[in-house]
């Protein structure tokens, strides 16, 4: 079976936000099955950064509309952007 290999980039509500905890709690609510791989602070603007997240895992568990909705359900978190899905 293929692996499939997405970024996504997560942009806060605020600039205010603890990028840090951010991504603690979005590791909590990761779907089991996928992997996260890497994880780099993105200048935006105006002192705003985003997390630019690199998630892998199985072709058969379908695509990223459940990392989207678990991420996004998060606190903190006013967006979530599929930027690269690839297949490996």
């Amino acid at each position: 079976m293929a692996r499939v290999i997405m970024t996504l980039r997560v942009m806060p509500e605020d600039v205010d936000i603890d990028l840090d905890q951010l991504l603690e709690d979005i590791k909590a609510v990761i779907p089991e099955g996928t992997d996260l791989r890497a994880v780099e602070k993105q200048p935006v603007a105006f002192g705003l950064q985003a997390l630019r997240m690199n998630f892998a895992r199985d072709e058969s568990m379908g695509g990223t509309d459940d990392i989207e909705k678990a991420i996004s359900s998060v606190e903190g978190v006013a967006q979530v952007e599929v930027e690269i899905v690839s297949r490996m």
